[in-house]
């Protein structure tokens, strides 16, 4: 069974694999972000990505904003 730690690793790593196969930085996610309504500062985004501690709802907004239709798990 897997921990926390690693279900939470596990949602980071996803996520910046989408922002790197869209060539997405932080600060394009902020924006893209804001344009769905989305208000969050770059580095709050930043940090919760690095922690990889973000509800379910921010990994679906993050993918909505840059365009992910699909997810290979």
């Amino acid at each position: 069974m897997k921990t926390t730690k690693e279900w939470e690793d596990q949602a980071k790593r996803l996520l910046k694999v989408e922002l790197t196969k869209q060539g997405i930085t932080y600060a394009q996610l902020c924006d893209k972000l804001q344009e769905i309504g989305v208000v969050d500062s770059e580095p709050n985004i930043r940090n919760k990505i690095s922690r990889g501690k973000f509800t379910a709802v921010f990994l679906l907004q993050c993918l909505e904003a840059i365009g992910v239709e699909s997810l290979q798990l």
